[in-house]
């Protein structure tokens, strides 16, 4: 049997959210301005639509910077991390990589995970490859380590987001403390879907997401009471 990572699999019988609103089709529109970014980008959005308004540097936005609010939009340029990044920061070879993010990133929304509502992304032609621009919603809220003091309902709240990521088989390699967002009105919002997949059935993904955001945790310095979060709960 062939395993693709990019087609959303059935979710899981006992899964707890209730469905988001469906995505409209992606329409694009080629040769286009995006407010601070300039122009000569495809911009691939459910039905066609683009940001219009003044960009703004969003204060304290977590991540490899130059992230622009337009409106009630986020724009996120694709940024490479690690050694890479001093030679190539911003070049990949295709635009599947965004493609498939936004597959990812549709099939988490339309499945009523806590996430952000995904808006498209777009791409443009830039030396020997292309760069990208992620497009979310605007979600009010506070990035966990700017508020590591997590009420007993946050902390259910990403213990359980984790656990069904595992049930329905997502693997995340982007996972860390910086990609949770908590919303005013309670609960934990996950971001950032690049790189992420579905993974052959029966493969135990709690091991390495508990793995890599205790890494990230331990990197940011967060108190002994944050490292709780990672405490396996069972599956509702």
């Amino acid at each position: 049997m062939i395993h693709a990572p990019y087609i959303i699999p059935p979710l899981p019988a006992d899964w707890p959210y209730p469905p988001g609103v469906p995505r409209l089709p992606l329409g694009c529109r080629v040769n286009r301005e995006l407010p601070g970014l300039g122009g000569g980008w495809r911009i691939c959005t459910p039905g066609a639509i683009e940001p219009e308004g003044v960009a703004v540097p969003v204060p304290g936005a977590f991540g490899r910077g130059g992230v622009l609010r337009v409106g009630d939009l986020v724009l996120r340029p694709y940024r490479r991390g690690g050694l890479l990044r001093h030679v190539n920061e911003r070049t990949y070879r295709s635009n599947l990589r965004f493609a498939a993010e936004y597959a990812v990133h549709r099939g988490l929304w339309e499945a009523g995970f806590p996430t952000v509502e995904p808006m498209g992304y777009a791409w443009r032609p830039v030396r020997f490859g292309v760069e990208g621009v992620l497009i979310t919603r605007l979600a009010e809220g506070d990035s966990w380590p700017n508020r590591w003091d997590l009420s007993t309902e946050r902390a259910g709240a990403i213990r359980r987001a984790l656990a069904c990521l595992c049930a329905w088989g997502l693997w995340s390699p982007d996972l860390n403390a910086t990609n949770v967002l908590l919303p005013p009105d309670g609960g934990a919002l996950f971001l950032d879907w690049d790189r992420a997949g579905f993974t052959a059935p029966g493969v135990d993904l709690m091991p390495r997401y508990q793995a890599r955001l205790g890494r990230s945790l331990r990197k940011l310095g967060a108190p002994a009471e944050a490292f709780a979060v990672m405490a396996p709960e069972p599956h509702p």
